[in-house]
């Protein structure tokens, strides 16, 4: 199995920049592919950025904006925001593929409002 805690929201004026971070633990190993996702009120959860071995890819509405890492050494999956808008607002989850298995972050939420 595999364990993520995410952390870093808050509330950011428009134009502003936030860094989340996940913190991963277990069966580090075996995941196949990481992301970040997010939800906003009234809307689906969907996938902001993604990494599957050393290919990135981001949805269109933060491309060029927000920055996806992963370091190995520290067991921890970041995503650099920048340039927000307001909607981006909405709770955003760490999430993971690993033996045929998704796995959650808790949620942090990200608010961008003046």
């Amino acid at each position: 199995q595999v364990q993520l805690v995410d952390s870093g929201g808050g509330l950011v004026q428009p134009g502003g920049s936030l860094r989340l971070s996940c913190e991963i633990s277990g069966r580090i190993f075996a995941i196949n592919a990481l992301g970040w996702f997010r939800q906003a009120p009234g809307k689906e959860r969907e996938r902001a950025a993604s990494i599957t071995g050393d290919t990135t890819t981001y949805a269109d509405s933060v491309k060029g904006r927000f920055t996806i890492s992963r370091d190995n050494a520290k067991n921890t999956l970041d995503l650099q925001m920048n340039n927000l808008k307001p909607e981006d607002t909405g709770v955003y989850y760490c999430w993971c593929y690993e033996s045929n298995r998704h796995y959650w972050g808790q949620g942090t939420q990200v608010t961008v409002s003046s």
